[in-house]
């Protein structure tokens, strides 16, 4: 007789069986899927392996907070650790300014701190043996080896290196000083020139950032459908190279069809919002609430999700954690409680259930 063979599902994500990429900063994913790290682990993980290379990542600020400042520092620093070209556009003066306040990757130290942390908040839920089997883990390369790791964590307080910068291709725009997009477009153009996509023959990866873009320090701010061909522009040209632009936009600031049709240009699209610090409502409905510093939503992206609405914590207020969002227990002080509610002969006298 023959071998019998295990039958999986269509729908399974094959995490184990798909080839490691030999380029540093570059993943492999299903049905010949290449991904980069976003920087944020928790992210990378929730995305299904990071942002898929030639896809457009659309972020809706918030008005409240720079919170998206967050996720774009991060993306920024993981390229640059992998001395992956970069091309940084900002409505401010001085872009290239902002390089020094991305931040660094945790030192090893600061990394097992931070997993013996994690492992006292996690308690004994899951035996030790059977970490083996949860392929989403990141593997942790070269501690001592010298390889890079594919995502790494980063500490918020402290600036990167110096020597991150030296000898990269970095390219720095002023969106403030730039009234036409052409000229912009024609800067993206020549970055994305060096990153040409050939079939099985991948030798870097590119990574564009656009801070608010439509922000109204842009001189372009009012030239909606201009702004609108730009992005469709490229988008084309980041699908036909070895790259991943992440944009962000304040939503709250453009016209509604103007947000939506942005919207819909997006590959992944995700908004960020603030926290109030005195929420007492939201409070008695989500655990874990003083430590968060605002929600990251997921409108849209490529994979089926569990959760959309996920918390951003800063672990040690150095590191970005994200983490699904769970409803704190009913206070059965007061209120209508679980054995109230839940009697099986309909009394709302009895405290116990009632078979």
């Amino acid at each position: 007789m023959a071998a019998m063979k295990t039958r999986t599902s269509s729908f399974s994500r094959n995490i184990s069986g798909a080839p490691t990429s030999p380029i540093p900063g570059l993943k492999y994913g299903p049905n010949g899927t290449i991904f980069v790290s976003s920087g944020i682990s928790d992210l990378d993980k929730i995305l299904g392996g990071g942002y898929p290379l030639g896809s457009l990542v659309v972020v809706m600020e918030d008005s409240e907070a720079p919170h998206h400042m967050l996720l774009l520092r991060n993306f920024m620093s993981q390229g640059l650790i992998h001395k992956q070209p970069l091309l940084y556009a900002s409505p401010s003066s001085d872009p290239r300014a902002f390089l020094g306040t991305l931040p660094s990757p945790l030192s090893s130290k600061d990394d097992r701190s931070r997993d013996r942390d994690a492992e006292q908040e996690k308690g004994l839920r899951i035996a030790w043996q059977y970490k083996k089997y949860f392929g989403d883990e990141q593997k942790v390369e070269g501690r001592g080896d010298g390889k890079l790791e594919y995502c790494n964590d980063f500490d918020l307080r402290k600036p990167l290196e110096r020597y991150f910068f030296s000898g990269q291709s970095i390219d720095c725009i002023s969106l403030h000083d730039n009234p036409s997009l052409y000229t912009f477009r024609d800067r993206c153009s020549a970055f994305l020139a060096q990153l040409p996509r050939y079939d099985g023959k991948i030798t870097s990866a590119g990574r564009i950032a656009i801070q608010s873009f439509c922000s109204p320090q842009c001189e372009f701010s009012n030239m909606e459908w201009g702004m609108l061909s730009f992005i469709r522009y490229l988008k084309s040209m980041v699908r036909s190279s070895n790259a991943v632009a992440v944009l962000t936009f304040p939503h709250s600031l453009v016209s509604p069809s103007f947000s939506k049709r942005l919207q819909h240009l997006a590959d992944t699209l995700l908004s960020v919002r603030a926290i109030q610090d005195e929420d007492k409502e939201l409070a008695k409905l989500l655990t874990g609430y003083q430590d968060m510093v605002g929600l990251l939503n997921i409108h849209k992206v490529p994979v089926i999700l569990d959760a959309t609405t996920f918390s951003m914590k800063l672990q040690k207020r150095r590191s970005l954690v994200l983490e699904c969002l769970n409803q704190a227990p009913v206070d059965c002080s007061s209120g209508t409680s679980y054995a109230t509610s839940g009697s099986c002969s309909g009394s709302s006298t009895s405290g116990t259930l009632d078979f």
